[in-house]
């Protein structure tokens, strides 16, 4: 019977808003701990929700966008220099958070 079924695409959301989503690839296991990755996720997007609109503006740049700091320093008419100085404090409070 499920061979006369209709095909679905394997990237269909089949839970949650666009936003936050999961489709049938999201479920097929990798072999990895997943329950560890998503609740890293979760983790990392708590903390970086936590952060002022410049310190959230330079992560999503740096590391969702793929910018290089020169790139984000420009973008936020900044110095290149105060972007690494941002990252650093930034990822190093991060860190603390995670490890305490």
């Amino acid at each position: 019977m499920e061979s006369v079924a209709p095909v679905e695409s394997i990237e269909k959301n089949i839970f949650g808003d666009e936003e936050n989503k999961l489709s049938l690839i999201d479920k097929i296991s990798t072999g990895k701990n997943e329950e560890e990755i998503i609740t890293n996720k979760i983790v990392v997007k708590e903390l970086i929700n936590k952060l002022d609109k410049k310190e959230k503006e330079v992560i999503m740049l740096r590391f969702y966008k793929e910018k290089t700091q020169s790139q984000v320093a420009k973008i936020l008419g900044i110095t290149q220099v105060q972007v690494s100085r941002i990252e650093r404090r930034i990822l190093n409070s991060m860190k603390l958070k995670l490890t305490s």
